[in-house]
């Protein structure tokens, strides 16, 4: 199942193998510039699912930071989205 999305956004279903792998969709490689040998960063938190992020992302970088201690993010938009909140600062269930 694929649905246009617009530009700069993709949602896609995959199916887990009996491997557990997944598929990741060419259009979501694109976008990502996500070719084999690619390092991604899977996120799982039993309440709210599992994500795949780029190690290149700002995102993780701040994640990183936080997890080791390091760093505090300034940018308030960050902060709510390190709270469970999404980008745009609305609360992700």
């Amino acid at each position: 199942m694929e649905r246009k999305e617009p530009d700069g956004r993709y949602i896609s279903m995959v199916k887990v193998g009996e491997k557990g792998q997944i598929v990741i969709p060419k259009a979501a490689r694109a976008m990502f510039d996500i070719k084999p040998g690619s390092m991604l960063v899977l996120l799982a938190d039993s309440s709210r699912g599992i994500a795949l992020i780029s190690p290149d992302q700002p995102v993780f970088s701040a994640m990183m930071n936080i997890a080791t201690g390091a760093d505090q993010p300034e940018d308030p938009e960050m902060m709510s989205f390190m709270k469970g909140g999404a980008p745009d600062g609305n609360i992700v269930d």
